[in-house]
C-alpha cells in the first residue's frame, strides 16, 4: 500500500465534523482544514501522519511505527491538538487533529460521547435525551435528499416504533398464555392428577371426559393423590394423605420459587409495579428489566401461584411485559440508546401487561396512562393501544382459559339493578376504602419490620416456607380458601343456575306464590343449611385472605395484588348480596307476591353475584386508588356493560374514603418505603416556602462544590470526583466571582477524563482544564502541558431559579419538565442546588 505524507493545519475550529481524506488540497465540510504535503515542512517535534491512497487508513508516527486504534488517529506528540468525536450511528471515537500553534487550536478539546449510560439508581435527564432525539430527527431529515438510502432510513425510523410494540405484544400474549396454563395445571397438582391425560388441569380433564356437570362436584376422570395410592374411602387416612400432599406441594413450590429468586434474580420478587412507576418516571434500576429477571419471574410466577400463596399473577405480568419491552428496545438503537425514548416503549409494554393479565386491552392503556406512566404523549397512547390489542389477540389465540373468551370472569346476568341498591353499592365502596387503608397500613408496617429486623430480612427462604405452610394448612379446611383466588372470584361472580344445585352458595328453599312465578335465577326463598354454612365460611375466608395477603405481599417471590384484593372484595360483596337477598325475601313474605320485591316476570331481583363484582372493584380501588382504569378493567373483565354505574359509585366512594384514612395507595406507599425518588404528578403541594429554604447546601452553609471555568487542573477535577458523590457540578467564573457559567454532569466528566487519559498521553495531571472559549497563550517550548478544553460537555443553559422562587413553582418544573436538578441563583451568582431527592425530603417533612 503506497502512502503520502501529510500535515494537518486548522484555520477554523469545528470539532463536530469528520475528516475527509484525499491526496490533494481538500476542504473538510464546513471546516477550512487543508492537507498540505509535508515532506519539506519543517515543523519541530510534530510527528507526521500518513494517509493511504484510498483514504481509508490514517497512521501517526514514523513509517516504521504505525499506530492504529479503531480507525482513530493516535499521536504521541505533546503539542498536537486532538479533538475527540463520536460517530452518531456507531458510537466509535474519532479525532480531529490540529498543529497550528498560533491560535486557540493549541488546546485539547473533547466532545462528549453521544451515548452515555446512566449509572445505577440515577435519574435520567429528560430534556437532554429528548434534545438528542430532536437532533437525530434533524440529521435524518437532511438525509432525505440522498435517494434511495435516505428515504429508506426515514421510513425505517418512522416504522421502527410500531414494529417494536408489535413484537412486544406478540411476546407478551404468548408469555401470559404459557403462565396461565402452567399455573392452573401446577395448582391442581396439589389435589390430584388427570389419570388419562396428566398434562390437563382439573377443569379441562373433566371437560375432556364429557362430564358437563363438573364444577365443584366429583369428576371421575380426576384422580386424587390418596386414590392414586388405592385409598378410595373417605376416611381419616384418606384426608390425612390428602392434607399432606396439599401442604407438601405448596411448601415445595414456594421453596423452589424463593430459591430461584434469591440465587438467580433478586429483582424478580414482588409485584414490580412500584419499581415500574419509578422507572417510567425516569429512574434507572440496572438489571430490573433484564433477561434473567424475565426468565426467573416467569418461572417463579407459575410456581408461586400454584403454591396457593395469597398473591396474583396479574401485577407481575406488567413487570414481565416491561422486561420484554426493555429487551426488544435494544434491537432499535433509537430506543435502546435513549432512555427517554425507551420509556415510550415501556409505557406501551405496561399496557400490554394489563391487557394479557385480565383480557382488558382498553383498561391496559388507561392503566398505563393513569397509574404507571409519567410521560405519556399522544403517539405513546396510540402505540400502547396497538401493543395491548396485539397482546389481547395472541391471548385469545392461545385461549388459556379454555372458554374461547379473553375476559377472565365473564358473567351473563340478565337482570337489572334497582335504584334503591345504590345505597348498598355505596356502602361497599366505603367498606373497600376502609379495608384497603387497613391493608396498606398493616402491610407497610410488616415490610418496614422486615427491613429493620435482621433475622427476618436476611432469611427470606425461611419466611416464605413458614408463610406457605401456614397458608396451606389453614386454607385446607375451608373450601373458599382452598381453591385458587381466580376460581373463587369466578364462583362468587356467578349466578346460581340449575347446574349449581349441589353448591352451598345456591342452597335456597325456593317458594312459589303463583303460576306467574318463574325462578329463573334460583336466588329466592329461605336460606338452606348449606347457604347458612357458606355464609360463615365466607366470613372466615375474608379474614384469612386479609391476613394472608398482608404477610405475603412483599416476600421474596413474584407476588401481585390485584386478584387477592378482588377476592376479598368479592367475598364481602357476596356476603352483602346474600344479606340483601334475606331482606328482600322478608319483605316478599310480608307484602305478598305483588310486592315490588317479589321475583316475578318483569321484576328485578337481588343478584349476589353483582354485589361480589362491585365489592371486588371497591376493595381493589381502596388498595390501589385506581379510578377510571379500574372501572374499564372491571367492565372488560366481566363483559357486563349494564353494571358500570354501580362499579363507578363503589370505586368513587372507595377512593374518597381511602384517601381520607390513608393518603397513598399501596404502590406509592411501597415507593416511599423503599426510598425511590418518585415525584407524583397527580398531587398538589400548597407550601409557603421558597427555594433558598430547600436548596443544598442551606443558605447558612457556604460549602457548595463548584468548578472554575479556567483555573482548575485535571488533577483538581479528579480530586473533586474522588471526594464527592454528587451527580453534577455548577461551573462558575472563578473562586472570587461565583457568576454561573454552566453545569457539567459527573458522568460526562468521568468519561471525558477517562478517554483523555487513555488515548492522549499528553493530558497530564497538571493540564489546565478550560470550560470557556478564551484564547490561552501557549508557548510550545515552555515545558507546560497543553490546556484541556471541556466546554463541549458543559450545559450552557441549565435550569435555574432565583432564591425567592416559591417551591410550588419549583415542584411544577420538576414534574412537568422531568428535571434532575435545578440551580438556585441570586443576581446571577450561584447559591445552591435542588435535586429531586431534596424535594421529596422536603415534602415528606411537610406532610409528616
Amino acid at each position: 500500500m503506497s502512502r503520502k505524507r501529510y500535515t494537518l493545519i486548522d484555520e477554523e475550529e469545528d470539532e463536530s465534523t469528520s475528516l475527509l481524506l484525499a491526496d490533494s488540497e481538500t476542504k473538510v465540510n464546513d471546516n477550512k482544514r487543508k492537507l498540505i504535503m509535508g515532506s519539506n515542512q519543517d515543523i519541530t517535534n510534530i510527528n507526521p501522519f500518513f494517509i493511504s491512497e484510498d483514504g481509508s487508513d490514517i497512521f501517526i508516527g514514523s513509517e516504521s511505527t504505525e499506530q492504529r486504534h479503531n480507525g482513530a488517529i493516535i499521536n504521541g506528540s505533546n503539542h498536537t491538538n486532538v479533538a475527540v468525536k463520536r460517530n452518531i450511528s456507531s458510537g466509535q471515537v474519532s479525532y480531529n487533529v490540529s498543529n497550528n500553534l498560533d491560535d486557540d487550536e493549541n488546546t485539547i478539546e473533547t466532545v462528549p460521547p453521544i451515548f452515555t449510560k446512566y449509572g445505577d439508581f440515577h435519574t435520567i435527564d429528560w430534556q437532554k435525551d429528548l434534545a438528542r432525539d430532536r437532533l437525530r430527527h434533524k440529521l435524518l431529515a437532511n438525509k432525505k435528499k440522498e435517494f434511495p438510502l435516505g428515504v429508506i432510513s426515514n421510513l425505517w425510523d418512522a416504522g421502527s416504533g410500531w414494529l417494536c410494540v408489535l413484537m412486544i405484544g406478540l411476546a407478551a400474549g404468548a408469555t401470559a398464555g404459557i403462565i396461565d396454563i402452567g399455573a392452573r395445571w401446577m395448582s391442581d397438582l396439589k389435589e390430584g392428577i388427570c389419570a388419562d391425560r396428566f398434562w390437563l388441569d382439573r377443569e379441562h380433564c373433566c371437560w375432556s371426559s364429557n362430564d358437563s356437570l363438573f364444577k365443584d362436584s366429583d369428576c371421575n376422570a380426576w384422580t386424587t393423590w390418596p386414590e392414586m395410592m388405592h385409598n378410595y374411602e373417605r376416611n381419616f387416612i384418606y384426608y390425612t394423605f390428602d392434607f399432606i400432599f396439599y401442604v407438601g406441594w405448596a411448601v415445595l413450590l414456594a421453596g423452589l420459587t424463593v430459591c430461584f429468586v434469591k440465587v438467580f434474580a433478586p429483582y424478580a420478587c414482588g409485584s414490580g409495579i412500584p419499581e415500574i412507576k419509578c422507572i417510567l418516571s425516569g429512574f434507572v434500576i440496572r438489571g430490573y428489566l433484564g433477561k434473567w429477571t424475565f426468565i426467573i419471574k416467569s418461572v417463579g410466577l407459575i410456581l408461586a401461584s400454584a403454591a396457593g400463596l395469597s398473591l396474583g399473577k396479574e401485577g407481575p405480568m406488567v413487570h414481565l411485559a416491561c422486561c420484554i419491552g426493555n429487551i426488544f428496545s435494544y434491537l432499535f438503537p433509537k430506543y435502546g440508546l435513549n432512555e427517554a425514548k425507551k420509556r415510550e416503549i415501556l409505557s406501551a409494554s405496561a399496557a400490554a401487561g394489563v391487557s394479557v393479565a385480565f383480557g382488558a386491552p382498553i383498561g391496559g392503556v388507561l392503566f398505563s396512562l393513569e397509574e404507571a406512566s409519567y410521560y405519556f404523549p399522544l403517539k405513546t397512547m396510540w402505540r400502547s393501544f396497538f401493543c395491548a390489542l396485539i397482546a389481547g389477540i395472541i391471548l385469545r389465540i392461545v385461549n388459556p382459559f379454555g372458554s374461547d373468551q379473553t375476559s377472565l370472569f365473564h358473567v351473563d346476568y340478565s337482570m337489572k339493578w334497582n335504584f334503591f341498591e345504590l345505597i348498598p353499592f355505596a356502602s361497599l365502596g366505603i367498606f373497600g376504602g376502609v379495608l384497603g387503608s387497613l391493608f396498606i397500613w398493616a402491610n407497610i408496617k410488616w415490610c418496614a419490620l422486615r427491613k429493620t429486623n435482621t433475622k427476618l430480612g436476611q432469611n427470606p427462604i425461611n419466611e416464605v416456607l413458614i408463610i406457605s405452610a401456614l397458608t396451606a394448612t389453614i386454607s385446607y379446611f375451608n373450601p373458599y380458601t382452598k381453591k385458587s383466588a381466580s376460581s373463587l372470584i369466578k364462583q362468587l361472580f356467578d349466578r346460581c343456575g340449575p347446574e349449581d344445585y349441589m353448591q352451598d352458595l345456591c342452597d335456597y328453599n325456593n317458594q312459589s306464590f303463583s303460576t306467574d312465578k318463574i325462578d329463573d335465577n334460583y336466588h329466592t326463598g329461605d336460606f338452606g343449611s348449606g347457604l347458612q354454612t357458606a355464609f360463615w365460611q365466607l366470613i372466615f375466608a375474608l379474614i384469612a385472605k386479609l391476613l394472608f395477603t398482608i404477610f405475603t405481599f412483599g416476600v421474596k417471590v413474584p407476588s401481585g395484588l390485584f386478584v387477592p384484593s378482588m377476592a376479598m372484595g368479592a367475598i364481602a360483596g357476596r356476603l352483602l348480596g346474600i344479606s340483601m337477598e334475606s331482606i328482600a325475601s322478608s319483605l316478599q313474605k310480608y307484602n305478598g307476591p305483588n310486592s315490588y320485591f317479589s321475583c316475578q316476570i318483569g321484576k328485578d331481583c337481588v343478584m349476589p353475584g353483582l354485589y361480589a363484582m362491585v365489592g371486588a372493584a371497591s376493595v381493589l380501588g381502596g388498595v390501589t386508588r385506581m379510578t377510571v382504569s379500574l372501572v374499564v378493567i372491571m367492565f372488560e373483565l366481566t363483559g357486563s356493560l349494564e353494571f358500570i354505574v354501580p362499579t363507578m359509585i363503589a370505586v368513587m366512594f372507595a377512593k374518597w374514603v381511602g384517601d381520607a384514612i390513608y393518603r397513598t395507595g399501596i404502590y406509592d406507599a411501597h415507593i416511599e418505603l423503599n426510598g425511590y425518588p418518585f415525584l407524583d404528578n397527580k398531587g398538589e403541594y400548597p407550601y409557603s416556602t421558597v427555594a433558598s429554604q430547600v436548596m443544598k447546601p442551606g443558605s447558612e452553609v457556604n460549602s457548595l462544590r463548584v468548578l472554575y471555568q479556567d483555573s482548575m487542573t485535571v488533577g483538581d477535577i479528579e480530586n473533586v470526583l474522588r471526594e464527592t458523590d454528587f451527580n453534577g457540578f455548577p461551573v462558575v467564573i472563578s473562586e472570587e466571582n461565583l457568576y454561573l457559567v454552566g453545569f457539567v454532569t459527573r458522568r460526562d466528566l468521568q468519561v471525558a477524563l477517562h478517554e483523555a487519559r487513555k488515548s492522549m498521553p499528553y493530558v497530564v495531571t497538571n493540564s489546565i482544564v478550560l470550560f470557556s472559549n478564551t484564547n490561552v497563550e501557549f508557548e510550545q517550548n515552555s515545558g507546560e502541558p497543553a490546556p484541556f478544553k471541556l466546554r463541549k460537555i458543559m450545559d450552557l443553559a441549565p435550569m435555574t431559579v432565583t432564591s425567592s422562587t416559591p417551591m410550588e413553582t419549583v415542584i411544577d418544573m420538576f414534574r412537568k419538565l422531568g428535571l434532575r436538578q435545578v440551580l438556585v441563583t441570586r443576581n446571577g451568582r450561584i447559591l445552591g442546588i435542588i435535586t429531586k431527592k431534596d424535594i421529596l425530603h422536603f415534602m415528606k417533612l411537610k406532610t409528616a
